[in-house]
């Protein structure tokens, strides 16, 4: 289901997002989405120019960073909407955990090779540009490596295989993410500070794609409110109708703001389309971003 609103997509300014903010601009308004946010994993370098180029179009803007935290030991995005962007201590937040990134890349490779395989770093180093190497990019690197054609770990993530609508990011979440063979630890801010900065720098934090990271603990969204969260993105491209329709009444019951996000890449997530995030609401969508000024 598209929506004409899109509160979560991502820029080359992530390590895993692939295009500029104006080319999102402009390919928001082909997908006929006039409400936008790009939400950039901690930083927010195309806030100022995306903003600027939306409203020349008559489009809206929202500014906006997606910040990686902790609460009870679970690793969370929390989009941080209404911000001031200006502020330097978003993208000194970006420096610090690029940072502990680059360190942890050489790892990665070495854990992602006693899986079986023989990748380099000469390999990786041609899909970044600043030594990071995300698990979206060992996909990407191992599923075009012709040693590995028929390898029964790639299977699942070749074309047909039950995988392959999103290979890189699936990938990514079956070797890397936290509790994975892969997941190298990176010392992030608690939910509770990330909270605490968004709400200082005049925003409104919301929990993203709670059906990723809360699975099979979704009654941990109730505590979060009572820390200071103020929604939750019900309406996601991860999410399934059952996933979407259950933090949306949960949002309504609990009194908090609810958003959409399709959490667009580009091509580390060539199954998800902006404005594609399920949502069947979008005028109380755009109701709420009003009550909270952030339209």
């Amino acid at each position: 289901m598209k929506s004409y609103i899109d509160l979560h997509m991502h820029s080359l300014y992530s390590d895993d997002g692939e295009y500029t903010p104006i080319q999102l601009v402009d390919m928001c308004e082909k997908a006929g989405v006039k409400i936008m946010a790009i939400a950039d994993h901690n930083w927010v370098k195309a806030v100022a120019e995306a903003k600027q180029y939306s409203q020349e179009k008559g489009m809206i803007c929202i500014p906006a960073i997606e910040i990686d935290c902790q609460y009870k030991g679970i690793n969370l995005h929390v989009v941080g909407y209404g911000i001031d962007d200006k502020n330097p201590v978003f993208n000194q937040l970006g420096e610090n955990i690029l940072k502990q990134e680059l360190s942890c890349s050489l790892k990665k490779l070495e854990l992602t090779n006693q899986l079986g395989f023989e990748l380099t770093k000469a390999q990786l180093d041609e899909l970044s540009d600043n030594g990071v190497y995300t698990g979206e990019m060992f996909g990407e690197a191992l599923l075009k490596d012709p040693r590995y054609r028929d390898h029964e770990l790639l299977k699942p993530y070749r074309e047909g295989g039950k995988r392959s609508d999103n290979p890189f990011v699936n990938f990514y979440w079956d070797y890397y993410a936290q509790g994975k063979p892969c997941y190298t630890e990176i010392k992030f801010p608690s939910l509770e500070e990330t909270v605490r900065l968004i709400h200082d720098n005049g925003g409104v934090a919301i929990l993203a794609h709670p059906g990723n990271n809360l699975k099979g603990k979704f009654e941990i969204f109730d505590e979060m409110v009572e820390k200071g969260i103020d929604g939750v993105e019900c309406f996601s491209s991860y999410h399934q109708s059952e996933v979407n329709d259950y933090f949306y009444h949960k949002a309504k019951e609990l009194g908090v703001l609810y958003t959409c996000g399709s959490d667009f890449h580009g091509k580390t997530k060539p199954a998800i389309e902006l404005g594609g995030n399920g949502c069947y609401c979008p005028q109380e969508i755009e109701d709420n971003l009003k009550k909270y000024h952030l339209i």
